[in-house]
This record gives C-alpha cells, sequence and structure tokens, in this order.
C-alpha cells in the first residue's frame, strides 16, 4: 500500500510507524466481503444502473437527455405508464470473450438500467417522441398549453 518502493531492500512499511508510507484504508476490504453476498446479477445491473439523465423545461416540452453511449435504438425502451410514469430502460450486454482473447483493462460497464419519471399534469403523454444520435437519447414530452381561462367581466346592476 505504500506509495514510493521501500529504499530498504522491499521491507514492508507499517501503519504504527510514524515514518511509514503507508495509508490507511478504513475501507479495505470491506467492499469485496460485502459483495461477496451479492448475487452476480445484481453487480452487472449496478455497474450500469447509473446511467445519467437530464430532465429540463421549455416553454414548449418536458425534454430528458440520456447517454447512453454503444446502445443501439434495440436496445433501450421509452414507455409511458399508467400514472404518467415514464420509464427508460435498456440493457448493454457482456462482450464475448475468445479464449485467445489476453484482457488487460475492462472499463465499460454492462448490465440492466430503469430509470422512472412521474411527469407533471401538463404533459401530453400521448405525444411523447424519442430519438437516439451519438449516443445520447432525448425523449420529448410536449406540454399542454398553460392557457389561462378566458375572464370576461360582469355588469353589476342596479
Amino acid at each position: 500500500m505504500s506509495l514510493i518502493p521501500s529504499i530498504f531492500g522491499g521491507r514492508r512499511t507499517n501503519v504504527f510507524d510514524p515514518v511509514s508510507l503507508d495509508i490507511w484504508d478504513p475501507f479495505d476490504g470491506f467492499f469485496n466481503s460485502a459483495l461477496a453476498t451479492v448475487p452476480p446479477s445484481a453487480k452487472e445491473t449496478s455497474a450500469f444502473a447509473n446511467t445519467r439523465i437530464d430532465w429540463k423545461e421549455t416553454p414548449e416540452a418536458h425534454v430528458f437527455k440520456a447517454d447512453v453511449p454503444g446502445l443501439k435504438k434495440e436496445e433501450v425502451k421509452v414507455e409511458v405508464e399508467e400514472g404518467r410514469i415514464l420509464q427508460i430502460s435498456g440493457e448493454r450486454s457482456k462482450e464475448q470473450e475468445e479464449k485467445n482473447d489476453k484482457w488487460h483493462r475492462v472499463e465499460r460497464s454492462s448490465g440492466k438500467f430503469l430509470r422512472r419519471f412521474r411527469l407533471p399534469e401538463n404533459a401530453k403523454t400521448d405525444q411523447v417522441k424519442a430519438s437516439l444520435e451519438n449516443g445520447v437519447l432525448t425523449i420529448t414530452v410536449p406540454k399542454e398549453d398553460g392557457k389561462k381561462p378566458e375572464v370576461k367581466p360582469v355588469e353589476i346592476s342596479g
């Protein structure tokens, strides 16, 4: 765990030695033991579950943008459920391993993701549009016109 290799012939440094270069990590080994009880399918799901989604409201619509790099439109699903719930889901499959392949680093995550958003009252859920371009999923939910009811003055007699 030392940041600089020891100059004393590979001597292990000690956390109780005041000149030691060890950095104590209170979580060292915690995550490995905690994840040992989690099923492998849950680990795969959690790896890709943090799909980032932005939601902005314009005068005309609610616009959602999700980063889904490397996914095809067949691998992403956009649904509107009862109660104005927008559901965005998808899955990135693991790359097939060949026996002759030698992996040096695996950083891209795989697994499933699912995000749900409750749409406001003014959302036109029957006119939702979605597009996927350059790894960005854009979902546009038009808004109902926010016209105020016409106020008609009433003349008072008497």
